[in-house]
């Protein structure tokens, strides 16, 4: 019986360490900037609240977005989101902001069917030939992109960079522990 404990005991510290040495990896890479440019932009939906204004974590991705326009590292913008329980869709209210914010309408394609990250993944891939980018870069919360660009590379396409933006909450390390199982089994 003492073995069995032992081996539990060493199990565990695996998975433990696995999860630590896994977080430390998709925090590092969600803040990774390589600085390269892009043919689109994807920005990956979030909450848009009851009186339908946007979450103040859809804002900041949002804006980082604006910030690629802004720089000439992207030439357009895909906002990609599902109906939320809100009874908005989230790529028609960012392309609102966008917009409002001076991005020319032109420029922004809506997914509104991006319901989750490999809806988005996919329903962006099926516009790679009308829209005709060969490079993207991602745009969503730090945690989330390493299991996004992962989602792109299992479809095929590996010319994908990301941005974060600066916007940290006490939800975010809910948001870490999720992505562990999520990058596994999604």
């Amino acid at each position: 019986m003492k073995n069995v404990f032992k081996l539990f005991k060493i199990f565990i510290s695996v998975i433990i360490l696995w999860f630590l040495i896994h977080s430390m990896y998709i925090i590092i890479d969600g803040f990774s900037d390589n600085g390269k440019n892009a043919d689109l932009a994807v920005i990956l939906g979030n909450k848009v609240n009851k009186n339908g204004t946007l979450s103040s974590r859809l804002k900041k991705r949002l804006e980082s977005g604006i910030d690629l326009y802004e720089n000439h590292r992207i030439k357009k913008i895909l906002v990609s989101g599902g109906l939320g329980k809100e009874g908005f869709y989230e790529g028609n209210k960012m392309k609102e902001f966008l917009v409002e914010k001076g991005i020319p309408d032109s420029l922004i394609i809506v997914d509104n069917h991006g319901d989750n990250t490999r809806a988005t993944v996919i329903n962006t891939l099926k516009l790679k030939s009308k829209l005709k980018f060969n490079s993207i870069i991602i745009v969503s919360q730090y945690f989330h992109v390493t299991r996004t660009k992962k989602l792109f590379e299992d479809q095929g396409f590996d010319n994908v960079n990301s941005v974060s933006p600066n916007y940290f909450e006490l939800r975010d390390i809910y948001s870490i522990v999720r992505e562990f199982p999520a990058y596994y089994t999604q």
